[in-house]
């Protein structure tokens, strides 16, 4: 917050300060406001920090997503590189960030579980985020509290604690925690930035820092470039000279530019891989719809957005307009420039990027976890009024009568917002649809994998070990010491197993040999089995998270949302060194189907975009990725392969079984 000279402080109360006590307040850094200012804030602040911090920890887990960022997370202490599979370069985390961050918590806590590191560090960004965006707006409002007595209270930060998918994600071991405190300090360094006209100079190395932190915003999740890349056009506007603006550009395109010329030659693609599997670029605008409505309905989000409507035109019309522009500070800046650099602007651009990212959401409709992809789009809604100042009656400023009428609404709004909070944070949220997955759907994560695996808090990879088929994966895998294709069968304590070919003659076998047969598992559920499986077993899956073959097939129109593409397992028999004819493979594949998907992995293109993921990487792998990247990201294959042949022009292998004519066989 702001300081001023001591001789500020001790004229707010003339008469009532002895000299020893002006020695040591000109001793302290002062604080251009009243005491009432300062204690309410840190109180408020330290009240809701507690009070997410116990909220999240009482509602603590780690999803299965955030397992399946912990297998990357193994492979790269293990010095396979960020993959998820060893030998297939595969982007299957949306957060570069969050990724990279895992893998310095995991290097520093050596033998502890990677679960506990992914839970602290998650709760700890969450309840920063919320820290940081508080004091982001308490700053916002520091020239206009400067001598009056006032509150600053919770309200914004109160309804988003409130909301119990907000709590749930906040330990679930996906980025979550980190997009909060990333948007925190982005909230709090434009608001100190939008002050830089207005008597509070920002130094170069701040300007420079922010740059930073605003071009690292598609890293810590692609869609917050809409974000990161609103404040670096803001900040390119507000300077004047040429060699700023370039200064501006390098800091903060560096990061996100160089990665992006790894990603390109490393995974052979434009995004991550997670983009690819859900089409991040498709329309979904009346799944998103509903999406937005299964987040609304359980907690009337309409009314806190009213009653804090309410509140920010009373802070309006009680509070006035900001400090005027310094004009020594602004010499040489044109009208835009002082507009775009302007604590309204600032305001007006967390709306402006909350209203964009709930509108990127609801046209790709969503997700399948209540409420998660949403909680982004209500945080920077809410950062302005996140605290709220509540100004105590001043004879001096106002007539007694108003300062008494407007403080006695502003408390009825706060109190109001404050009742909703706590109706909200007990809510049963999506009732008796929480674990089911409807014709929406859409579950709470948190809900389903407590009652799947029985365990209040699944946290551990072992905790999932209670999921249906997850311990008989364990079991057939250990029984087939010669390697095998584990497809999940309709008993939930069983697999059907498709055996690898036979090891060569020379390979050691029997008991305490050291062989151990190519395995690979065909799961929908990445993370739990990902870190219950060792890093030699390929974990696979048909919506293409993990699958470069799934995650090159089109988008199912009418598919649940999140899991709309849908590879059928005779491509991971063909694909693999496994038997392709009964009676080795399950009754509910097809034999023909099987020849041709093998027929169709021959497709020219087909083989390009595999090579750029599984031939070694060099010097020359790697440009040749870069060079082709936005062709392999484009590229689509058919599911079925019959048509599959057909789009890439290969003949259709003569079928095993001949289609049913109802004619007598011809022949000799």
């Amino acid at each position: 917050m702001p300081q001023s000279s001591s001789a500020d402080t001790l004229s707010a109360a003339p008469g009532r300060v002895t000299a020893a006590k002006a020695g040591r307040l000109a001793r302290w850094p002062a604080i251009p406001h009243d005491i009432s200012v300062r204690v309410s804030l840190w109180l408020g602040v330290a009240v809701v920090a507690g009070l997410f911090g116990w909220g999240a920890w009482q509602r603590r887990w780690i999803a299965d997503d955030g397992l399946i960022v912990l297998r990357t997370t193994r492979n790269m202490l293990a010095g396979n590189g960020p993959v998820f599979n060893a030998g297939e370069r595969v982007e299957a985390n949306t957060s570069t960030v969050w990724s990279y961050l895992m893998y310095l918590g995991g290097l520093v806590a050596g033998p502890a579980r990677l679960e506990y590191v992914a839970l602290t560090l998650a709760l700890v960004l969450s309840v920063l985020g919320v820290v940081l965006v508080m004091l982001g707006t308490a700053r916002l409002y520091e020239p206009t509290l400067k001598g009056r007595r006032a509150l600053l209270l919770p309200a914004g930060a109160l309804v988003y604690i409130a909301v119990p998918p907000a709590r749930d994600f906040a330990t679930s071991g996906l980025e979550n925690g980190l997009v909060l405190a990333y948007l925190g300090l982005l909230w709090w360094m434009m608001v100190r930035w939008s002050q830089g006209l207005r008597g509070r100079p920002t130094s170069r190395s701040f300007d420079v820092t922010l740059a930073v932190v605003a071009g690292l915003s598609v890293l810590v999740r692609p869609e917050l470039a809409l974000i990161g890349g609103l404040a670096l056009v803001m900040m390119l506007i507000a300077v004047d000279q040429w060699r700023t603006r370039a200064l501006i550009v390098v800091a903060g395109g560096l990061l996100p530019v160089g990665y992006q010329i790894f990603r390109m030659g490393y995974y052979g693609l434009l995004f991550p891989g997670t983009a690819l599997a859900k089409d991040a670029t498709g329309a979904k605008w009346e799944q998103g719809l509903v999406y937005l409505a299964n987040f609304n309905q359980p907690y009337l989000l309409w009314a806190p957005a009213v009653l804090l409507i309410g509140l920010a035109i009373m802070v309006r019309l009680l509070c006035g307009r900001p400090a005027g522009v310094d004009r020594r500070a602004s010499a040489g800046s044109g009208w835009l420039a002082r507009t775009v650099r302007s604590p309204s602007a600032v305001v007006l651009f967390m709306l402006v990027s909350g209203a964009l990212q709930a509108i990127y959401w609801i046209r790709q409709g969503g997700d399948f976890m209540h409420g998660r992809v949403l909680l982004t789009p209500l945080f920077c809604l809410l950062a302005p009024v996140s605290v709220v100042p509540l100004m105590l009656p001043d004879s001096r400023r106002m007539a007694r009568g108003a300062g008494y009428l407007y403080a006695g609404a502003t408390s009825v709004l706060w109190l109001a917002v404050a009742g909703w909070a706590l109706w909200a944070a007990n809510s049963p949220g999506m009732g008796a649809d929480a674990t089911r997955v409807t014709y929406t759907g859409i579950v709470d994560e948190r809900r389903f994998y407590s009652q799947a695996t029985g365990h209040a808090h699944p946290l551990t990879a072992a905790d999932y070990l209670d999921y249906p088929r997850m311990r008989a994966v364990l079991t057939a895998i250990e029984n087939t010491p010669d390697g095998a294709l584990l497809l999940p069968s309709g008993n939930y304590d069983m697999w059907d197993v498709v055996p690898a070919y036979p090891p060569p003659p020379d390979a050691p076998r029997g008991f305490g040999s050291e062989y151990n047969g190519p395995h690979t598992v065909f799961f929908t559920n990445l993370g739990m089995l990902g870190m219950n499986v060792g890093l030699d077993v390929r974990v696979i899956d048909q919506i293409g998270l993990a699958n470069p073959l799934a995650a090159h097939t089109a988008r199912i129109e009418d598919g649940r949302i999140g899991h709309d593409k849908n590879l059928f397992p005779d491509w991971a028999v063909a694909e693999g060194p496994f038997f392709k004819e009964p009676p080795y493979i399950p009754t509910y594949l097809d034999e023909d189907w099987i020849r041709q998907a093998e027929a169709a992995l021959k497709c020219p293109e087909t083989e390009a975009v595999l090579n750029a993921i599984r031939a070694p990487m060099g010097p020359r792998r790697f440009l040749s990725n870069l060079l082709n990247a936005a062709e392999f990201t484009r590229y689509r294959i058919d599911r079925v392969p019959m048509y599959e042949l057909e789009r890439c022009g290969l003949p259709l292998p003569e079928p095993v079984n001949p289609p049913y004519t109802g004619l007598p066989p011809t022949g000799p």
